[in-house]
């Protein structure tokens, strides 16, 4: 059973710092693509970014390049999202998923999402 597991969030100042993780099993996690999803309240799923399987590349919405970094570690089964310079725009649950496939190109396509972890950016 793939599982799915996100933490880290929490209620932060504009301008601050989180440090999303993700801890995944039952599954080859080496073998997948990782991506971040987000839903903000009243709004559709909005793809975030993703990470290949080596970690070694890696794509990112518009609105996060720059401030946003997505890193794996293929040993421990871990997906991370370092976010900086956080905006209220941010708000929203972010959501760890699996992508059976790494798109250079854009959004990655996902198939199995964790709970989500909800992230506030307020003053």
């Amino acid at each position: 059973e793939v599982q799915l597991v996100e933490s880290g969030g929490g209620l932060v100042q504009p301008g601050g710092s989180l440090r999303l993780s993700c801890a995944a099993s039952g599954f080859t996690f080496n073998k997948y693509a990782m991506s971040w999803v987000r839903q903000a309240p009243g709004k559709g799923r909005e793809w975030v970014s993703t990470i290949n399987t080596s970690g070694g590349s890696a794509t990112y919405t518009d609105s996060a390049k720059g401030r946003f970094t997505i890193s794996r570690d293929n040993a421990k089964n871990t997906v991370y999202l370092q976010m900086n310079r956080l905006k209220p725009e941010d708000t929203a649950v972010y959501h760890c998923a699996r992508s059976p496939y790494w798109v250079a190109t854009g959004p990655s396509p996902t198939d199995y999402w964790g709970q989500g972890t909800q992230v506030t950016v307020s003053s």
